[in-house]
């Protein structure tokens, strides 16, 4: 009997701390979207019955889902949408633009940019980062706050039917400087998109000077003693010599971005030309910072982009110089 006891709670013990060691602390499906700001924009009356728009009956297809889970032990909450179908899908993390409560992950996050994706066959998964919408820590915009993202290809292998070979990346704007940062501290991702992405906080000062006063230097710890350190920590410019050279990664920018200037990728797709870094830059005529006048061609750009590198498992390009 006591040997019977000592194996009964051996196995508790074991279960309890299997638990513990969860990072995905909780997950809750969006089952109506009736009471959310953009729900009228979403449907149409149709013979006296309420059905989706044209563009948005993808949503029966997919579920999305309210998420917490653990970075650093802090509670971090986001968002992730995926394909209803049970299946073994790729993954995509998304990394949220602006600072604070300006950008924040909502809704119409969840049904458009990240809905589009699923839609297609992917588990895409987004945070708020630390300090925001409820999340713990404190904001350091592109700091330790980078750990929130990282740490989402090891939440992913708690999500059922997301294929953790297969990992791709996506961010705008300052989620395109996320994921510069990323890139240098994981092995986990396989394909890379960006838009609008900040690649050079010295020319965003520059540009911007508002930038510096009311968002790197009220958020970036001890900017004032140690400017030059913090803002090469969050400038891709400074080190394109640490991009692994495996992953590709396709830049978007529009022409006429006030917030990111284009100069910004155009520049540091030169420096990747140095390095021999795969990219595809495409640059869209008279476009904003997101892009809006060219939204269905952005659209199809990062869909093909991760079904090459995600799906198909497409070889890397040969980025030695080559041919007659």
């Amino acid at each position: 009997m006591k040997c019977f006891h000592l194996i009964l709670f051996i196995l508790l013990f074991t279960n309890c701390q299997a638990q513990n060691d969860k990072l995905l602390i909780h997950k809750e499906l969006v089952s109506d979207l009736s009471n959310i700001p953009i729900y009228p924009k979403l449907i149409q009356e149709i013979n006296g019955e309420t059905v989706w728009k044209e563009e948005f009956k993808y949503i029966d297809s997919i579920e999305i889902y309210k998420i917490s889970y653990l970075s650093d032990g802090l509670k971090i909450n986001g968002l992730m949408v995926k394909p209803k179908e049970k299946g073994n899908y790729p993954c995509i993390i998304y990394n949220r633009g602006g600072n604070r409560e300006f950008g924040s992950l909502g809704m119409i996050h969840g049904v458009r940019t990240l809905g589009q994706i699923a839609k297609e066959g992917y588990v895409v998964i987004a945070s708020q980062y630390r300090g925001n919408k409820g999340s713990e820590g404190k904001e350091e915009f592109g700091g330790n706050e980078v750990n929130d993202i990282v740490i989402l290809t090891e939440v992913l292998k708690e999500i059922e039917s997301a294929n953790t070979e297969n990992i791709g990346m996506y961010g705008w704007s300052r989620g395109g400087m996320m994921t510069y940062i990323a890139l240098t501290k994981t092995d986990k991702i396989k394909a890379v998109v960006v838009g609008g992405a900040v690649s050079d906080n010295y020319q965003t000062i520059n540009d911007r000077p508002e930038m510096e006063t009311k968002v790197l230097a009220e958020l970036i710890p001890n900017y004032r003693n140690n400017k030059e350190e913090e803002l090469n920590k969050r400038s891709a410019i400074k080190w394109v010599d640490k991009f692994p050279k495996n992953i590709p990664i396709l830049m978007l920018h529009g022409n006429s971005d006030w917030r990111v200037k284009p100069e910004q990728s155009l520049k540091l797709a030169l420096e990747f030309e140095k390095y021999r870094i795969p990219y595809r830059l495409i640059m869209f005529e008279g476009g904003d910072h997101g892009i809006s006048e060219h939204r269905k061609e952005v659209n199809e750009q990062v869909i093909n982009w991760f079904e090459r590198y995600l799906k198909k498992n497409e070889q890397i390009p040969n980025m030695e110089y080559h041919g007659r």
